[in-house]
């Protein structure tokens, strides 16, 4: 089994700056994700996580982010509050192609935001 693995960290006052324009959260998040950050108050610090969780994942796939829309990578989470990936449109089809499975661990401090993610064949 091949694994790879990609990881993120962001300046929380970076995207605090950033979501001042709201076609960034459009433009970045997908619509189940913008809900999740309205059921989190708009959380700066779960926007960062997210956004380091693409980036991560963009590096996982081994692509960056060329070939698909960051929106197509959904950061959700689980009942427990684990997080996963859901993806959709060209991001979807490129893991499908090279038979990707995804896991993603976030975390966040008051001025920072990390993510890594490891994927394997599947």
């Amino acid at each position: 089994m091949q694994l790879t693995s990609g990881i993120d960290l962001v300046e929380i006052k970076r995207i605090q700056q950033s979501i001042r324009h709201p076609r960034f959260l459009t433009r970045v998040f997908s619509d189940e994700e913008r809900q999740l950050f309205r059921e989190k108050a708009n959380c700066v610090r779960t926007i960062a996580a997210n956004f380091c969780a693409k980036e991560a994942f963009s590096k996982a796939l081994g692509t960056g982010i060329r070939g698909f829309a960051l929106a197509e990578v959904s950061v959700l989470r689980d009942s427990l509050g684990a997080p996963y990936f859901s993806l959709s449109g060209k991001a979807r089809e490129i893991a499908e192609q090279r038979k990707l499975k995804f896991s993603v661990s976030l975390t966040h401090t008051e001025e920072y935001a990390a993510a890594v993610v490891v994927a394997w064949e599947g």
